[in-house]
């Protein structure tokens, strides 16, 4: 076959599954608010407790998107790799044009995750690689006759974010430095229940942040979420792209060293 025209076949072919793909796809936007809270104890040289909450809000603030509960176990096996286990308890409301649930509910989610973080730097950049992954218990309802979700399916997910934070004075990040972040994290999910899609959401942030000291961080910045709903409707896939603000407060209090006197 003349190169020109496998050129130009495989040109065609590429450009009419976009444009097809494009087509079977419903696309949902929201404004959105994340507010965070971030709290690690350390209560021995490897071991520690990782706590958060975070109140996720759509048109900004005004309605609920999601509350998320999570607490873990840390093990620093050395500076540069963090080991962590726990529980994750969700609850998702019936938010936006089209709600996740398809029956227009909220639902409740439980979790279990382990996580692998390495971190390392670059010159002035500072690089972290968080490895997860999830078992989730996600709440379905039967039918539309019952009140509460009676079914719990397992969904499995796998989940790589990478970070980057730069000083804005000096070359490290110390007692009070201002910083820009930046993070991309792609959410994949698995196994026999994976429903409609394995690719199930993306995330991009960039933050402005200061650290006041070794024990508080504050971060603000602009979120954008896309996310693929596990069920299609007349046959499309679901599609939400949300945009909006995200604030985190981190809070790292050592519980090994004693108070003075």
């Amino acid at each position: 076959m003349n190169r020109n025209l496998l050129i130009i076949l495989v040109l065609t072919c590429f450009i009419s599954n976009n444009v097809t793909g494009q087509n079977n796809r419903i696309k949902t936007h929201e404004n959105i608010g994340w507010y965070n809270y971030f709290g690690t104890f350390k209560l021995s040289e490897k071991f520690g407790l990782h706590t958060e909450y975070q109140w996720r809000r759509d048109n900004y603030i005004t309605e609920w998107q999601q509350s998320l509960l999570r607490v873990g176990v840390n093990y620093q096996l050395n500076p540069r790799v963090l080991i962590r286990a726990g529980y994750a308890w969700i609850e998702t409301f019936p938010y936006g044009e089209i709600p996740i649930n398809g029956l227009g509910r909220d639902f409740t989610e439980h979790r279990l995750f382990q996580m692998v973080q390495l971190s390392h730097k670059e010159g002035i950049v500072d690089f972290s690689h968080r490895f997860m992954l999830e078992q989730r218990f996600v709440g379905r309802y039967s039918s539309a006759n019952v009140e509460k979700e009676d079914e719990f399916p397992l969904l499995n997910r796998m989940r790589y974010m990478v970070r980057l934070q730069v000083p804005l004075k000096g070359k490290e990040i110390k007692d009070k430095t201002p910083y820009i972040a930046l993070y991309d994290e792609i959410f994949v999910g698995f196994g026999e229940n994976v429903n409609a899609n394995i690719f199930d959401q993306n995330r991009i942030g960039i933050l402005l942040g200061y650290r006041f000291n070794k024990n508080i961080r504050i971060e603000g910045g602009y979120l954008n979420q896309t996310v693929q709903f596990g069920r299609q409707i007349n046959g499309q896939n679901v599609f939400q792209n949300n945009n909006g603000l995200i604030i985190n407060a981190n809070f790292n209090i050592d519980l090994t060293k004693k108070p003075k006197q």
